[in-house]
């Protein structure tokens, strides 16, 4: 795709050497950092790009395989591929990753490897913040040990999914922090102030969760995507300190879907879109960002809509996107 074609084929060593010793010279900008404004008084550029009002475009990590699952023999891609996948492509104001949603422990080597490749090529968490997503809260206590590991592994937000109560957000939100009013929760640093490029002191006076702190460079992602969900979406979207809140719209799809006699799922369009618009409603009543999983067809239906996170595969589609909502929305 025009000069993105190009760039995805950089390999990571011409990344580094463009970097130049420490990787500071040429690091690879990601949008909404100091390349677009004064951004630089802030580690978390997603949180610059809310404060001014601007929507946010970000893909998710490229896989470790080229193709679908299903393709089993197609050969793995090496964290230092991935790596240069992600900083050839200039243009995304975050990079997602899905790989600790079917379990933290699990998912968390393939993610260090990831990061820890793209911090060799000079990536840091101004220029690639990571949004991860982690697998739904049973508990306080699975929050507050698995938001720690993933926090401690420097990313700058989480995506709690399946949410269905005011209480879950809670929970995920008290475990992001290291104090509040009702205790001490978050502990340790980990590995993270390497990622972010700051002191483990000057990390723990930044990590702490926006808006609840207008200083703190944490962001929480809040997904609805079941009919509960639905029921308490107002309710959910009333706790202070939730930073963006989505429609699961590919789940709630298959909630709004039924099998016909032809054995084909017929989706129930009105319902699916009336489910997608009772949390956009929520996010407007409760002033709070509101997210989308765009494709090309109706990212500008979306954005007109009153969306201003969105969130695309990785691939041609996905670059397409991004490159269209940046342009719908001036940026």
């Amino acid at each position: 795709m025009r000069t993105i074609r190009c760039s995805l084929q950089l390999s990571l060593t011409l990344l580094i050497a463009a970097c130049g010793p420490g990787g500071e010279a040429n690091k690879p900008a990601i949008s909404g950092s100091s390349a677009e404004g004064p951004a630089a008084k802030r580690l978390n550029p997603m949180i610059t790009l809310h404060e001014g009002d601007r929507p946010l475009f970000g893909l998710y990590a490229p896989s470790i395989r080229p193709r679908a699952r299903s393709n089993a023999s197609s050969p793995a891609k090496s964290p230092s591929d991935r790596a240069g996948e992600v900083l050839g492509f200039g243009t995304s104001d975050y990079v997602f990753d899905g790989s600790m949603e079917g379990g933290v422990e699990r998912g968390l080597p393939s993610f260090l490897e990831l990061r820890n490749a793209m911090q060799a090529a000079g990536a840091d968490a101004s220029s690639h913040p990571f949004v991860v997503k982690m697998a739904k809260l049973e508990s306080e206590e699975q929050a507050v040990h698995e938001v720690g590991l993933q926090l401690d592994a420097g990313v700058s937000g989480i995506m709690f999914v399946e949410v269905e109560s005011a209480e879950e957000v809670r929970w995920g939100l008290r475990a992001m922090r290291y104090s509040d009013d009702d205790g001490t929760r978050r502990n340790g640093v980990g590995s993270a102030p390497g990622y972010w490029g700051v002191t483990e002191a000057e990390y723990l006076e930044k990590a702490d969760l926006w808006p609840l702190d207008p200083d703190g460079e944490l962001v929480s992602w809040v997904i609805v995507e079941s009919h509960e969900g639905l029921a308490n979406v107002r309710e959910i979207a009333a706790v202070p300190g939730i930073g963006v809140l989505w429609p699961g719209a590919g789940t709630l799809r298959g909630l709004f879907s039924t099998v016909g006699d032809d054995g084909q799922r017929v989706l129930d369009q009105e319902g699916w879109e009336n489910a997608i618009q009772s949390v956009l409603s929520a996010c407007k009543e409760f002033d709070v960002p509101c997210g989308y999983p765009a494709n090309s067809s109706d990212i500008e239906m979306r954005l007109g809509q009153g969306f201003s996170v969105f969130v695309m595969g990785w691939g041609e589609g996905g670059f397409e996107t991004v490159e269209m909502g940046r342009k719908l929305a001036g940026r």
